[in-house]
């Protein structure tokens, strides 16, 4: 039998922000990448995926895509809002080419946009 609970929508707003902070896992070395989501911006281009291993200097990613145009940058990590996404699958990236990478606390793209 499902039970339901009525919250507020500040409350439920509430509970997503706290939800979403909890997300993010303290990182000491490339191995705690893995199974979490990020954005990367390497040299050329911006991803987004799953990290599943590493293989010598390269991260696997799944579920991963390849961000166009990001839109807006703080809109993008903080509401998972992107203008142009290809997803692609599977992709590995140069750890070397890496300028950045952010929490991707959201959904990953499915859609091509």
């Amino acid at each position: 039998m499902k039970k339901t609970i009525e919250v507020s929508m500040e409350t439920w707003n509430k509970i997503k922000e706290q939800m979403k902070d909890s997300d993010i896992k303290e990182i000491n070395q490339i191995e705690d990448m893995i199974g979490n989501k990020y954005y990367f911006r390497t040299v050329t281009y911006h991803q987004v995926g799953r990290v599943v291993k590493q293989i010598g200097n390269f991260l696997q990613l799944e579920d991963a895509s390849w961000v166009a145009e990001s839109g807006r940058f703080m809109q993008a990590i903080k509401n998972g809002s992107l203008s142009e996404v290809e997803p692609v699958g599977t992709m590995f990236i140069n750890i070397d080419s890496l300028v950045d990478l952010f929490p991707w606390i959201h959904n990953l793209p499915k859609d091509q946009l």
